[in-house]
Formats: C-alpha cells, structure tokens, sequence
C-alpha cells in the first residue's frame, strides 16, 4: 500500500527549525502500517526538512544561529551573492539540509531515536510551507 498524504507549516521568522514530528507521527497512526517507510519531503527551495534532536529547543536555535554564520545573507568571505533576489544563502542552506527524509515504520510507529524528531528548516520565512508524506508499508 502506498498512501500521500499534505499539510502545511505556518513558519514565524526568516530562520527556524520547526519540529513536525506530531503532526507526521499523527498521518502514519491513520494509515495502521505495521511495516513500511514514511519519506517526507519539501517541495521548496526556501525550506528543507531534517532529523535531528526535539529535546533541547536550544539546538535548534543552535543550527540556525551557526548556519547564519558560516552563510550569511548578502555573502561574506570576500563574495557577494549574484541571484537577483537577495536570498542566494537560502537556497545555499535548503541544499546543505535536503529537501527529504525517509523514517522508517514498525508497529505503527515511526522509529526515531529517544532524541530525535524530524524539523522543518525554513531559511526565508515567514511563509506557509507545504509539507509532502508518502508513507508506504502493509
């Protein structure tokens, strides 16, 4: 069986990672897989998605905070962004994140280590993002 499934993520800031975990582990309950793999996917070029810890909403601030160094918007290191829009560290962020991630299912439950949940990367927010589920499994 495969199943698609969508919602959206109102995203409050330019940069910031949202744990969507619930809201994924809510969609594959419906569906009673008892073996299968859950791919979620953004299909922007101004968000990504990633796995890391839910615990400490520090780390999340962390990521952001050190990715807005090492890419800051405008350029730095002696370069400065070409793309017309202004926003060429977004898209540099969004390919360093990914745009999916494949979690694997077992009794109905998504296998996800004790710390960790799947995040939504906005980098050019706010924004009403889409969220992609394709969850498949018997």
């Amino acid at each position: 069986m495969i199943k698609f499934d969508e919602f959206r993520v109102k995203t409050p800031d330019r940069e910031v990672l949202i744990d969507i975990t619930n809201e994924i582990e809510s969609m594959v309950r419906t569906y009673d897989i008892k073996q299968g793999v859950c791919r979620v996917f953004i299909p922007h070029t101004t968000a990504g998605v990633t796995i890391n810890e839910n615990a400490d909403p520090s780390v999340n601030k962390d990521i952001s905070n050190y990715l807005c160094k090492i890419i800051p918007k405008g350029g730095g290191l002696g370069y400065s962004y070409k793309h017309s829009e202004g926003n060429s560290d977004v898209h540099i962020k969004c390919s360093l994140t990914g745009h999916s991630v494949d979690v694997l299912i077992h009794n109905n439950r998504l296998m996800l280590g004790t710390w960790q949940g799947i995040m939504l990367a906005e980098y050019d927010g706010s924004r009403n993002q889409r969220v992609y589920m394709q969850i498949q499994g018997e």
